[in-house]
């Protein structure tokens, strides 16, 4: 049985101050509400030591929005994952859409960043999603293809326990569109498919796929009671614990 799991990605919003009064006031409504998820929020990377200090022994998971694809070196303004580490994180969204489309992250160079961190022992968030124009034009099979195919090239079977994948229909992100639960499922249930494919029925069958793009109180139940979809990734919707709060509490 797949647990659901609710990610919270904060993108560049809220600084290390605002940052740790949120994750203070999400720790305690998170106690006194019971949530029974798997539960992780991303903030920007000079905030994550102002939130690890507050939710360091609590059952919410802290990770990074992004890693560098090297250890060290001259890479200026990169931050590697021996960084996130000794920092105490192991959790990192790669290839989100907004990596893709503003700074020109493809799934070759995501891959790069895959590997590396699957080599230090992180859990991986992977993105994938079409485009509005993908998608009319009949292109989301294909698009997805190509990414996990070459996203997760040269990951090892026994490294996929690692791996969450994120649908995100890249038209639904911060758009206030949503796919339809039905549309979503689809999506979610050619991922698994595909994943059977390239490793194997077992691995499909437990890996986590998540939806994001819009997703909201008013529509995590709908999208949540689908076979294929075991959690979400949640992007303005998490910036509020009055707003956050109720999907991680979705099935209470």
């Amino acid at each position: 049985m797949r647990k659901a799991y609710i990610a919270g990605n904060w993108k560049m919003n809220m600084c290390p101050s605002e940052a740790k009064a949120y994750a203070q006031d999400l720790l305690k409504a998170v106690k006194e509400s019971g949530a029974d998820v798997k539960m992780m929020v991303a903030p920007p990377f000079v905030s994550i030591p102002a939130v690890l200090d507050v939710l360091k022994d609590s059952p919410i998971i802290v990770a990074a929005q992004n890693m560098a694809d090297h250890d060290s070196g001259a890479y200026t303004g990169e931050v590697s994952p021996l960084f996130l580490l000794d920092l105490g994180v192991k959790t990192v969204i790669l290839g989100h859409s907004e990596r893709r489309q503003y700074y020109g992250e493809t799934s070759a160079s995501i891959n790069k960043k895959i590997l590396l961190a699957l080599k230090h022992g992180m859990e991986v968030i992977y993105c994938v999603g079409e485009t509005l124009e993908q998608r009319e034009s009949g292109k989301l099979e294909e698009v997805l293809t190509e990414q996990l195919q070459n996203g997760l090239k040269d990951v090892k079977a026994e490294d996929m326990d690692k791996i969450v994948i994120a649908y995100e229909p890249v038209w639904a992100i911060g758009t206030g569109k949503t796919a339809t639960p039905e549309d979503a499922d689809d999506a979610h249930l050619f991922i698994r498919k595909t994943i059977e494919s390239l490793y194997s029925k077992d691995i499909a069958e437990k890996l986590i796929i998540q939806y994001g793009g819009s997703v909201k109180a008013n529509n995590v139940k709908a999208l949540m009671a689908k076979e294929n979809i075991d959690g979400a990734l949640v992007g303005g919707a998490s910036l509020k614990v009055n707003d956050f709060l109720p999907i991680l509490t979705y099935n209470k």
